[in-house]
């Protein structure tokens, strides 16, 4: 009888050794008796049972002050502010064709009649007042890997690029239509002719992507280049920044473009210095 017992216990050692070491050589699956099974399967020997899985803690990302401040700047917020500043100022006329306009709520109407515009193309947007990126868009968002990655779309999800967008320096009142036909083609100067537009003095050439505003406003487009170039670190190219240059230098600002420099700089906190200078 001892010595069934001592079989029974030697045997009863190696079934457990094996199994034990068995477990330790399961690693794509669960052990199960002297065998191993895959994970998703129930061991129906012993009272074997897979551990829980735990998931990662993650901590909360809180944004700090100055991403929160940032992130209110953005486009839409701008051409809330923008309405605002220019229904104060209802003397000032369209960037490019000197029109003048009024609103009716946020809605910018343009007024042809006061300064010979006549549509080159597109009646209604012509009627329309809009917000024109002076430095367009895709010339500070391609610096941006949310560009590469999406385009002016994925772009609007980058907090870098909201501020971009939605700084007011960089922000004028344009007729809708001429805001389109300038897309994002560079300033130029190619022509004395000015007939696309009726009276107005600016002009765009299609084939070459060039755009030619009308002297008035040389400087401030200038200076807006500039400062964007610096604020967000933008270089210009040889040709910009010589263009750019000359019309700094020949195109001083008015009392228009210092008064604006200092009521962007109550709104939004921050003023052009390349205007600033000039107007001191």
């Amino acid at each position: 009888m001892d010595f069934i017992k001592k079989v029974v216990l030697v045997y009863l050692f190696i079934l457990f050794a094996s199994s034990t070491a068995y477990a330790k050589n399961c690693k794509k699956g669960i052990p199960c008796g002297n065998s191993c099974i895959s994970a998703a399967k129930t061991c129906r020997i012993g009272t074997y049972s897979a551990a829980p899985t735990l998931k990662p803690k993650t901590t909360p990302i809180t944004p700090t002050a100055t991403q929160v401040a940032i992130s209110k700047q953005n486009f839409n917020a701008a051409k809330t502010k923008l309405v605002q500043l220019y229904k104060s100022n209802p003397e000032q006329t369209t960037f490019y064709c000197d029109c003048e306009f009024s609103w009716t709520g946020k809605k910018g109407i343009v007024d042809f009649s006061k300064c010979g515009y006549e549509p080159r193309k597109n009646l209604n947007r012509a009627s329309r007042i809009e917000w024109e990126h002076v430095m367009p868009a895709e010339n500070f968002g391609r610096h941006l890997q949310c560009w590469r990655n999406g385009g002016r779309k994925e772009c609007k999800k980058d907090v870098t690029f909201n501020e971009m967008e939605g700084d007011l320096h960089n922000l004028q009142p344009s007729i809708g239509e001429v805001n389109g036909d300038r897309s994002n083609y560079r300033y130029s100067q190619f022509t004395n002719a000015f007939t696309q537009y009726g009276q107005c003095k600016s002009a765009v050439d299609f084939q070459t992507r060039k755009f030619q505003p009308r002297e008035e406003i040389r400087g401030i487009i200038a200076r807006t280049y500039f400062y964007m170039s610096d604020k967000y670190n933008i270089n210009l190219s040889d040709s910009e920044h010589k263009l750019m240059t000359a019309w700094n230098k020949t195109y001083p600002p008015d009392n228009w473009e210092c008064n604006r420099n200092k009521l962007i700089e109550q709104i939004q906190g921050n003023d052009n210095k390349f205007v600033t200078q000039q107007c001191n």
